[in-house]
């Protein structure tokens, strides 16, 4: 969990108080514990008013998911997706229209056992939900996410839960957010999006840590000073089986310490940071970064990096953070990305940072997105949490 006690951002925080008892100190069965805190929320509506927005809008959801399970309405859908064709009957289609019908994707109500396009549709706004390309198509994961149960969404509903108690309400004025499950970079200023980007982020084992910072600096044509554990692991053992490897790639060494080279790689084309980087001082060593590896924003899943943040669109974020800086346009931005020197620029007015961590959450549009637990926090969090 994110202590954002210790940070400057204080304003509008949930009254730990009023919430932690329901918070279980020791294991408990997820239907009951939903059931006492919505009952407990609902009982107390006035003095859970200043609990942040997006606790109160997972709430809703989590009655919803509570109702479905009470219901008994859920069916489990065994299909071979092989032998399923477009226009033709088969007994798992109807299963699959009356999972999408209570979600409320399936665009109108259709009972039906035929593969049809209200089918389709109705998938395509569950992979939306689900962070996958809208294609339509039936997938082994795609049939093993529409059999995920009421009951264990409600676990995923209260574990994210139990994350947006500490949320903070978001500052005023500008602020960037970073949701690593989703792969995505949300812009925000007065708490409206200004913009949105796909992000890449650590892969399993070089997990991006969660934890709020001010971004304060700007680095065109960044150096990457590549860390020991890097070294060690990878570019010793391939300067071993090819001497020219440095130079092929732009590196060099700068000196040694108690054996280890220290390396880095020069401003350019081959540069792993791109063109352009952006700080937020912190003890992880996490920062934004271009990347010459454009290809992986196409994919769905974006765990690559080795814990750092790679932005599609870094150029864009460069121009919003020095808008208000008269002697930067994107001509000049253009210019300091490629000029092969390494340029520091400090803002004038450092931007909040949130890095989080949600599997599940509501959008602007109001529909509830899941998305997949990639580090396995979820999967931890719950066999503490419940029975």
């Amino acid at each position: 969990l994110i202590d954002y006690s210790k940070t400057s951002f204080k304003k509008g925080y949930v009254k730990r108080k009023e919430i932690e008892r329901f918070i279980p100190f020791v294991k408990e069965n997820p239907i009951e514990l939903a059931d006492s805190l919505l009952a407990e929320l609902k009982r107390q509506k006035k003095g859970f008013a200043d609990i942040n927005e997006p606790f109160q809008l997972l709430s809703e959801q989590l009655k919803h998911y509570l109702d479905l399970h009470k219901e008994k309405k859920w069916l489990v859908i065994d299909a071979d997706i092989k032998s399923l064709k477009m226009g033709k009957k088969f007994p798992a289609i109807a299963a699959m229209k009356q999972n999408l019908l209570l979600m409320g994707d399936l665009p109108e109500k259709d009972t039906t056992d035929i593969y049809n396009e209200n089918l389709i549709e109705g998938i395509k706004r569950f992979q939306q939900r689900n962070g996958f390309t809208p294609d339509g198509k039936l997938t082994k994961n795609l049939i093993s996410l529409l059999n995920t149960t009421p009951e264990e969404r409600i676990k995923q509903l209260l574990i994210n839960m139990n994350r947006m108690r500490w949320l903070p309400h978001e500052p005023d004025g500008k602020l960037i957010l970073v949701n690593t499950p989703a792969f995505t970079l949300r812009v925000m200023e007065w708490k409206k999006e200004v913009f949105e980007m796909p992000v890449v982020v650590g892969k399993d084992g070089h997990n991006t840590t969660i934890f709020s910072d001010l971004l304060t600096t700007i680095v065109f044509s960044p150096y990457w000073n590549i860390p020991s554990s890097i070294v060690k692991s990878e570019i010793i053992p391939a300067m071993e089986k090819d001497p020219t490897y440095l130079d092929r790639n732009n590196m060099e060494i700068t000196k040694e310490v108690n054996g280890l080279p220290e390396i880095r790689q020069k401003p350019g084309e081959k540069n792993s940071l791109g063109k352009i980087k952006f700080l937020f001082p912190n003890s992880f060593n996490i920062y934004f970064h271009d990347t010459p590896a454009k290809s992986l924003f196409q994919k769905d899943t974006r765990a690559y990096s080795h814990g750092c943040i790679r932005l599609a669109e870094p150029a864009k974020l460069a121009a919003y953070l020095l808008e208000d800086d008269k002697g930067w346009d994107d001509r000049k931005i253009q210019s300091a990305m490629n000029m092969g020197e390494e340029k520091y620029v400090k803002l004038k007015e450092p931007v909040p940072v949130f890095i989080s961590y949600y599997t599940a959450w509501v959008d602007d549009a109001g529909k509830l997105q899941f998305r997949e637990d990639i580090y396995g926090h979820d999967a931890e969090v719950k066999k503490r949490m419940f029975l």
